[in-house]
């Protein structure tokens, strides 16, 4: 039965996702919410925005019901048919509602800040302003913290703020070219959910999979060629799930040789957007400019311009962070030798990719 309820939020959410895609997609056309072809835009030709409304509203959508259907209908027994398997993690699920209303909170207000910035354009203070805002809110009120190694409350809960928005901005970031945000959440996603049910947490288990069904359904359609853009409504979304994925999820074994070195999964599974976030970052500060003004300098697009194509960088750098993540898995029962190797081969795949952008087609030819 558990396979089963999996299985229906992961295709629900798709599904639902895709729809809303479909529809939003045909609304931005209507009311003129495009993205047009700008210096420090790679895209050549009008493409509708709002992809991130569909992603926000499907997440929020099966939140919400999910909240509905435990405390109305499991509760009190009207689904006891569906057995223990079901029913037992009813009050568990209860147990962390005031967590919940938190994280919904936090994510219509990331949400509608996107979709003002979308429309508006606003200056990078006033986003990091709201970024950090929420960050904070949902650390210490929704307990979204980082849970090892360190007692002091003031200092994780700045770790896990600081975390939070650097996470947010990555994906911001990476959603510079056609699937490269949306699919990298997918796959960054998918290996933390697979550390979730590890450790028998059901509650960031659903979660995850009812975030990677609605941000699927959108990268249907904005998979090279895209033919809608998620806009920084969804991108800010993505980052901030992706963010509460990798702090909620429990990476401490009781038992098993690992326990110590699989704390660091969330850094080895991310390494692929923070390069792109710190890489960037650094050019643009080189140069005298703010990290926060849009360019053309991204690791995508210093690929692509060495003779990639769209659909081809993003495949690449899907393979890249499905490389890192796969082997962030093992970190869950390595011993130190196990621990350097991850590392290793994580740095490994950072050069290639480094190797790859930086060096002149002319050369590769």
């Amino acid at each position: 039965m558990i396979l089963k309820l999996a299985l229906a939020l992961l295709f629900g959410a798709f599904g639902l996702s895709a729809i809303l895609t479909a529809l939003v997609r045909k609304l931005s056309i209507k009311r003129d919410f495009v993205a047009r072809p700008a210096a420090d835009r790679y895209h050549r030709s009008v493409i509708p925005l709002g992809g991130g409304i569909a992603i926000t509203w499907t997440i929020l959508i099966f939140l919400v019901s999910a909240v509905g259907a435990v405390k109305f209908l499991l509760v009190p027994g009207h689904l006891d048919f569906l057995g223990d398997s079901i029913t037992v993690h009813a009050e568990g699920f209860l147990s962390k509602l005031a967590p919940l209303v938190v994280i919904i909170a936090c994510t219509l207000v990331l949400h509608v800040v996107g979709l003002w910035d979308d429309k508006k354009h606003l200056g990078a203070f006033t986003k990091l302003f709201f970024q950090f805002a929420v960050a904070i809110a949902a650390a210490v009120f929704g307990d979204i913290r980082v849970e090892f190694f360190i007692d002091n409350q003031i200092i994780t809960t700045a770790l896990s703020v600081v975390w939070i928005v650097m996470i947010m901005n990555s994906f911001n970031f990476l959603d510079n070219m056609d699937g490269l945000s949306a699919g990298i959440a997918v796959i960054a996603t998918s290996v933390l959910f697979f550390a979730a049910v590890l450790s028998g947490q059901f509650f960031i288990g659903a979660i995850s999979l009812i975030f990677i069904g609605s941000v699927m359904g959108f990268l249907v359609f904005n998979f090279p060629p895209a033919n809608i853009f998620m806009g920084d409504c969804g991108s800010l979304v993505i980052g901030f799930f992706v963010a509460l994925i990798t702090l909620k999820t429990t990476y401490f074994q009781q038992e098993g040789s690992g326990q110590v070195y699989a704390v660091f999964m969330p850094l080895i599974v991310m390494a692929v957007p923070l390069y792109d976030f710190i890489s960037v970052t650094i050019i643009r500060l080189l140069q005298g400019k703010s990290p926060f003004v849009g360019d053309t300098q991204h690791f995508s697009h210093r690929m692509k311009r060495r003779g990639l194509t769209d659909r081809q960088t993003a495949l690449t750098l899907y393979l890249a962070t499905l490389c890192t993540g796969v082997s962030a898995i093992f970190l869950l029962q390595v011993d130190l030798f196990g621990a350097i190797l991850v590392f290793g081969q994580t740095l490994m795949i950072l050069t290639i990719i480094a190797i790859m952008e930086m060096t002149s087609k002319t050369d590769i030819e």
